[in-house]
């Protein structure tokens, strides 16, 4: 517990010197109609001046115009700087009517942290800085939270298997340069170390759709989780409402050690096109060629495909409702093909938020570590999550919002043994995030 409290007290202390200097700022330019003009052009999305900052997801992703904001944000000088991140403190429970054997309890505290810096350079130039960092390693130990059915990557040499591992310390460290050539045309150029390579939907902590949920989806590691790559270079040219993007990065999952920076590679390839029709919806289809993903399989290589549409509508400056439904497939070179399937929605309504998750997700007898099954066999994991949280006070910009959330799983008939019937997991917790801006 005393490390989830540094975590809390520092996040706080951040926010309140943001917040205050956010607030001499806006004073200040209360009365200067040539910096508020200034102000207007720094909005823009910090890859491309023609486009809102509302569209902007992880990585070089879009989401939609209409996408909500949660933040602090300061003008430095020229510099437009934003901070934003999310902490649950919560107490979740795996199995709790003890169904199967797979049941775990715990407090903990899922975290994440991003700073963003960016600066329009002369007309038609665009320099963006990204750092995003978690502390999941202290709050959630190497082996990370209970949570039935998730798989991907390892602990002690071993697959973490009804655990969601910890994210790094540094999940992103990364550079980008825009060159406007018109309004309709751009040209995009990022690098991170680590970074995110054009792969995949937003990444899960970044959508409206998933930010009151403290979970990781199940079908994570077969849509998103390509977000945390050790050595990520990126190309992309938009043309109106259609983005072209290309990748060179390293294909290797994140190590163990959570706290250093794995070495670089540039051993695998991505595409994406994204497409954002209108204000309210992003749209994208990907595919990434991943050298070795995963450290217990290092001569298995993986083609992940992926497709989302992300739909958000503001209806009021209090209420607004964001959804995201998303596909992935990993197709092994063993010539073992898994779907995933992936609808989540949240609704806000003044200091209210109900959200939901549908996850139908294939997973083979090695994935989850059942050495009694053929390594082949396949398993269709379909789950439910149900939740709300309740904002009951702001302090400093920052909200404070209490919560509860259900998880009901449909086991597959041949781990009923081993999981139960229906499992049911659930967890209540307080969320600590920016407030969010108008």
């Amino acid at each position: 517990m005393k490390k989830i409290n540094f975590v809390v007290i520092a996040f706080i202390i951040t926010s309140k010197i943001v917040y205050a200097q956010h607030e001499h700022h806006l004073t200040f330019k209360e009365d200067t109609t040539s910096i508020n003009v200034e102000t207007n052009m720094d909005m823009s999305h910090p890859y491309l001046l023609s486009l809102p900052m509302n569209r902007n997801g992880s990585g070089t992703s879009w989401i939609p115009d209409e996408s909500p904001m949660y933040g602090y944000m300061l003008h430095l000088n020229k510099w437009l700087l934003m901070f934003h991140g999310s902490i649950f403190l919560r107490y979740t429970g795996t199995d709790i009517t003890r169904e199967g054997s797979k049941g775990a309890a715990k407090w903990d505290a899922p975290n994440w942290f991003m700073g963003m810096a960016q600066k329009q350079i002369k007309e038609n130039g665009l320099l963006k800085f990204s750092l995003m960092m978690s502390l999941e390693k202290l709050t959630e130990s190497g082996r990370g939270y209970p949570l039935l059915f998730q798989s991907g990557e390892t602990w002690n040499g071993e697959r973490l298997v009804d655990r969601q591992h910890p994210h790094d310390l540094f999940s992103e460290l990364s550079g980008a340069y825009t060159q406007r050539i018109n309004k309709n045309i751009d040209v995009i150029c990022y690098f991170g170390y680590p970074g995110e390579p054009a792969l995949g939907p937003t990444a899960f902590m970044h959508r409206a759709s998933s930010s009151n949920n403290p979970d990781a989806p199940l079908s994570h590691h077969w849509q998103d989780a390509s977000h945390i790559t050790f050595g990520t270079g990126t190309l992309g040219v938009r043309y109106k409402m259609l983005k072209i993007e290309g990748s060179i990065f390293n294909g290797s999952e994140p190590d163990e050690n959570r706290f250093d920076f794995d070495k670089a590679k540039f051993n695998s390839l991505s595409y994406r096109l994204s497409l954002n029709p209108t204000k309210n919806f992003a749209m994208q289809f990907s595919q990434g060629f991943l050298k070795s993903p995963e450290a217990l399989e290092p001569d298995i290589n993986v083609i992940r495909t992926t497709a989302s549409v992300i739909h958000s509508y503001v209806f009021s400056s209090v209420k607004n409702i964001n959804t995201t439904t998303s596909w992935g497939m990993n197709d092994k070179e063993s010539g073992n093909i898994e779907h995933s399937f992936l609808l989540e929605s949240d609704l806000k309504i003044n200091k209210l938020n109900v959200y939901e998750r549908y996850e139908f997700v294939q997973k083979d007898s090695e994935e989850l570590n059942l050495a009694e099954f053929d390594t082949e066999k396949k398993f269709i994991i379909t789950s439910l999550t149900i939740g709300a949280n309740y904002k009951v006070f702001n302090i400093g910009n920052t909200d404070f919002s209490l919560g509860i959330q259900g998880n009901i799983y449909f086991t597959p008939s041949e781990l009923r043994t081993i999981y139960g019937n229906r499992p049911l997991s659930a967890q209540v917790y307080l969320k600590i995030n920016p407030s969010l801006m108008n």
